[in-house]
């Protein structure tokens, strides 16, 4: 007695009966997957977060240290114009010592003699250099020194003298330092080699 089935039908039957091939992933590999994602992005989220807090902080700091900057900057042109003031102050309350003995030499008038107003000129100059001696404005020292061009200013030369060449013979004019620095050269006359000595050196 032959069976109802056909050899497609057994073919048929044996496929569903078979096992169903593996792709290699399971049911849990979608969930894991998943899961790492979210984990990744996570910690991307809090780096992110971690930077932009970072980044603000540095911005703080820095608008911080611009305006301590800027104080110190104000608080340096305030005492740099506060000192100069002072400064001012200072030298024209010691001038008005001068103006003082000048007043009282001009109201002497004609009635001083000759040897009153010599002295009365004379300690109305000790009160004007001491004045601007405690301002810190000293003569240049010249007479009988070494000729220096940093502070000396050369009008003549003069080859008649007996000191050595280059020394200063005599001063012209003053010349005047602030604190050490230049305000006017002392203009001398300096010494040269005679003809003499000129030629015994060629």
């Amino acid at each position: 007695m032959q069976s109802g089935w056909t050899v497609a039908d057994r073919q048929g039957r044996v496929r569903a009966a078979a096992p169903a091939r593996s792709n290699g992933m399971t049911d849990e590999n979608p969930v894991t997957a998943t899961g790492d994602q979210l984990g990744v992005e996570q910690q991307l989220r809090e780096a992110l977060a971690q930077m932009e807090a970072k980044a603000q902080e540095n911005w703080d700091r820095y608008l911080r240290t611009a305006a301590e900057l800027d104080n110190v900057r104000k608080r340096a042109a305030r005492d740099v114009d506060q000192a100069r003031r002072l400064g001012v102050e200072r030298l024209a309350g010691e001038l008005l010592a001068v103006v003082d003995s000048l007043e009282m030499g001009i109201e002497a008038g004609p009635a001083a003699s000759a040897a009153a107003l010599l002295e009365g000129k004379q300690a109305t100059l000790r009160l004007l250099m001491a004045a601007l001696e405690k301002s810190g404005v000293v003569p240049v020292v010249a007479a009988g020194q070494k000729f220096d061009p940093q502070i000396h200013e050369a009008m003549r030369i003069d080859t008649a003298t007996e000191l050595e060449p280059g020394a200063i013979v005599a001063v012209i004019q003053k010349g005047y330092q602030l604190n050490e620095r230049l305000l006017r050269p002392a203009r001398v006359v300096v010494a040269g080699a005679s003809g003499g000595e000129q030629g015994g050196a060629a």
